[in-house]
């Protein structure tokens, strides 16, 4: 088992406005903490990963958890990354942020202990349970996710993107993008199309889709208020 996926985090200028798009998107429940400069999210989506929004200049990213963020944070300085956010210690969380070689922020987070994890309440809420990073080349991306974090890769029927396993409870994957690159997470939809349309009605925007994958899974992307991108998918058959 590699470094596992454990947390999802969005921001932009006004951390509540930004929350509540995606809570009326998504369903989701939020919290306000530090006076507004942190939103929690709780996805109600009864399995996948809590999340985040932040106030600040805009990115989407997901966080992997380390027994120690440091030594994991330097690992990725090695090896041609950028420190965005050092190690920093708040009375809730311990946190880092780097920059990947393509410029794409991915955060690092403190193993909770035991017992103290935020798991998803169970609800109607759509879960978040896929991560994705599309960087200018696939292998090279490929390369620095699997040597930092210890994942593996299999690429067997999907040219220039590989599914990632050894990541906890989500699933992932690995690749590169034609006209953009971006880390980010995807949240699982009844409808890409109706969940694309809601976030065009609630000020986003569409980035792409609904694309089908395959016969029961479509793919999309929007962008939202603050120009994130955050991905939604459909698989009836997937649970």
């Amino acid at each position: 088992m590699g470094n596992r996926v454990v947390h999802f985090e969005m921001s932009g200028p006004d951390a509540n406005a930004l929350a509540a798009f995606y809570a009326d998107l998504f369903g989701w429940h939020t919290q306000e903490i530090q006076g507004g400069d942190y939103v929690l999210v709780d996805t109600h989506g009864g399995g996948g990963i809590n999340g985040g929004v932040a106030r600040g200049e805009p990115y989407a990213t997901f966080y992997v958890e380390s027994d120690d963020p440091q030594a994991l944070l330097d690992q990725a300085a090695s090896m041609d990354a950028r420190v965005v956010v050092p190690l920093t210690e708040t009375p809730f969380v311990t946190y880092a942020r780097f920059a990947d070689p393509d410029g794409l922020h991915v955060g690092i987070v403190k193993a909770s202990e035991p017992g103290q994890e935020r798991r998803p309440s169970a609800g109607e809420g759509a879960p978040v349970d896929w991560f994705e990073v599309l960087g200018a080349e696939a292998s090279t991306t490929q390369q620095f996710y699997t040597g930092l974090f210890g994942w593996t890769i299999d690429d067997a029927g999907f040219p220039g993107y590989g599914l990632v396993s050894g990541a906890g409870e989500v699933g992932g994957g690995l690749g590169s993008g034609d006209d953009a690159q971006w880390a980010t997470v995807y949240a699982k939809v009844p409808d890409v199309e109706a969940a694309l349309a809601k976030a065009e009605s609630l000020g986003g925007r569409r980035v792409y889709g609904p694309l089908s994958v395959d016969d029961h899974m479509q793919t999309g992307a929007l962008g939202d208020p603050a120009g994130n991108v955050f991905g939604v998918y459909s698989h009836p058959d997937h649970h």
